[in-house]
Order: C-alpha cells, then sequence, then structure tokens
C-alpha cells in the first residue's frame, strides 16, 4: 500500500511531530484540553477518567491509549482496583474479549509484568 499525499501544513505537520518526539509543550497542550474536556463534562476528574478508559475498553483502543489515560486516572485518585472494577463493570456490555485484550494494556499501563503466555 502506498501512503497518501496529502497537502499538510507546517501547524499540523509541526503537531505531528511533536507529539510522535513527547515534545512537552504539545503534552501540556493535550492536558489542557483534556481537563477542559472534564470541566464540561459535569464529571469529578476520577469519575471521568474512569469513563474515558471504559470508552478506550468499549473501542479496542490501541496500547499507547492505556497509557496516557491510565496515568491520567491515577492522578486523579482512581486506584489500580478501580481499573480492575471498570474492566468488570463493561465486560457483559463490551464483551470478554475485549475486556480480556484490554487487562494486559492496563497491567503495562500500571507498571506489572505481564504474566506468561499473556
Amino acid at each position: 500500500m502506498v501512503p497518501a499525499k496529502a497537502g499538510v501544513d507546517d501547524a499540523t505537520r509541526d503537531a505531528l511531530a511533536g507529539l510522535s518526539r513527547g515534545d512537552q509543550s504539545m503534552l501540556d497542550e493535550m492536558t489542557d484540553l483534556r481537563k477542559a474536556e472534564q470541566e464540561s463534562s459535569g464529571l469529578d476528574p476520577r469519575t471521568f477518567s474512569l469513563v474515558k478508559i471504559a470508552a478506550l475498553i468499549a473501542v479496542d483502543a490501541p496500547p499507547a491509549s492505556y497509557l496516557w489515560h491510565v496515568a491520567g486516572a491515577l492522578d486523579s485518585g482512581a486506584t489500580p482496583e478501580d481499573l480492575v472494577g471498570v474492566l468488570r463493570a463493561v465486560a457483559p456490555q463490551v464483551g470478554g474479549p475485549r475486556a480480556m485484550a484490554a487487562a494486559p494494556e492496563i497491567m503495562v499501563a500500571l507498571g506489572l509484568e505481564l504474566p506468561n503466555g499473556a
């Protein structure tokens, strides 16, 4: 497959490059956007973070998504036990396979070693 040739402006290219490098100013901007989202939701930061993780599980999000959101949840007062609770709560709606696929991603985001065979 050949990559698409799209007209990308300098600001877009710079934003993508900054995110790829982990540029702190880009990450700060994303944090500010997340805070604004949380405030407009009417949810407290902990609940907002747990809802975000539930959504990641539901959409079978890529592993990198969990790193960002689990850290945010912990910073907002959620516990690892809360994350297991989210997995258990959404499993009937999203299906066991999605919940099982999310479990190792959450383990990695928590800095845990994966069990053999995972």
